[in-house]
């Protein structure tokens, strides 16, 4: 599952390396979108857990929680996969009574073998 955040920041950037970003997402379901979200991404920014400019790592992380997604696979070790600020998300997603996702890099997802998951 990806959401419409995803793809909105997929389609940034040079228009050929962005196209191909979007069709490897192509067929991919869209998590709803709903008011929720974008609460709980208020919260995570107005705990200072991230940082205002970083709305959009806050939405990505509140619409996982909010659809009950297992996991969030990231490169975002900035504002996401970053072991300092995982434990606060863990924190204000738990208060707020949502689910808590893995929060993880894509090369966590591959087993000693080379094995995905």
């Amino acid at each position: 599952m990806t959401s419409q955040y995803v793809l909105d920041e997929v389609a940034e950037g040079d228009p050929a390396l962005a196209a191909e970003r979007l069709a490897s997402l192509s067929g991919v379901p869209l998590l709803e979108l709903t008011p929720e979200i974008a609460r709980i991404a208020t919260e995570i920014v107005s705990r200072a857990i991230l940082p205002a400019e970083a709305q959009v790592d806050a939405l990505h992380i509140a619409a996982t929680a909010f659809h009950a997604v297992d996991y969030l696979l990231t490169w975002n070790c900035a504002h996401i996969a970053n072991a300092r600020i995982i434990p606060r998300i863990r924190d204000v997603l738990s208060e707020l009574g949502h689910s808590v996702p893995i929060i993880c890099t894509p090369e966590e997802m591959v087993t000693d073998d080379g094995e995905s998951n």
